[in-house]
């Protein structure tokens, strides 16, 4: 498992992000994985959504899951970009530090093999629904911790 941000500072710790990571995989029963969590600017996020998606503009998360090999391990690239997750937290009435971990939870999942709709019903998708149960549960059990 890996966290970088070659453009700055994250709002949340990389250690918690991994540690998110980590909770989100045990929850998808998967045993052996290895994750890249770097987090890009709004321009390079563009850059990737228009090469790989066909899409316009800067996005929240792409994850890239890579062949599961032979001997069982979950590879996946997922990128994040904190500027459109501030965005988004704004919207939503939610901390950036949430959306970030929520991000998060939402990357690995795709790496798992969860798909959910672009449109609006996205929000009600079994996985959207997988997704904030998993993030709930690592919120709630951070708090009791700390």
């Amino acid at each position: 498992m890996s966290v970088s941000s070659p453009g700055g500072r994250l709002p949340v710790a990389a250690a918690r992000l991994e540690a998110l990571a980590q909770a989100a995989l045990k929850a998808e029963s998967v045993k052996n994985a290895e994750l890249s969590f770097t987090f890009v600017s709004p321009r390079v996020m563009a850059s990737l959504n228009r090469k790989h998606l066909g899409h316009t503009g800067a996005t929240d998360v792409i994850t890239f899951a890579l062949e599961t090999d032979p001997s069982g391990v979950l590879r996946a690239d997922v990128y994040i970009c904190v500027e459109v997750a501030r965005d988004q937290a704004r919207e939503h009435g939610v901390g950036v530090r949430e959306e970030v971990q929520r991000l998060v939870v939402h990357g690995v999942l795709h790496a798992c093999g969860y798909e959910h709709p672009v449109d609006a019903s996205r929000t009600t998708s079994p996985m959207w629904r997988r997704q904030e149960t998993l993030l709930k549960r690592f919120l709630h059990a951070n708090t009791e911790t700390t």
